[in-house]
């Protein structure tokens, strides 16, 4: 029984930062996912790949996978690379690039 540490990052739907920030407990699939002949489903029989825990810090998140000896990877997260812009650099007389249209 193996897991993974991670903070999951934005979705694509958030322009800010808001529930952004906690770290989840995932376990890793112990049987792989089959697909149903009838239905065309797919299933597994494994239950806890249906468990996600979330905590505030990755301290908080480590500690319960040590204290219930459960096997982990931290997987930390990359940070934004944002670069600050103006909108009135558009205008400046000294522009690195030229104005066209």
């Amino acid at each position: 029984m193996s897991a993974r540490i991670f903070s999951p990052a934005k979705t694509a739907m958030q322009s800010g930062k808001a529930k952004t920030g906690y770290w989840v407990l995932e376990f890793d699939p112990a049987q792989p996912r089959k697909i149903d002949p009838l239905m065309g489903y797919t299933s597994s029989g494994d239950m806890r790949s249906q468990i996600r825990l979330s905590f505030p810090t990755k301290e908080e998140a480590v500690a319960y996978a040590e204290r219930e000896k459960i096997a982990y990877r931290l997987e930390e997260p990359k940070e934004a690379m944002r670069r600050q812009i103006s909108y009135s650099d558009n205008f400046r007389y000294d522009r690195r690039t030229p104005w066209t249209h």
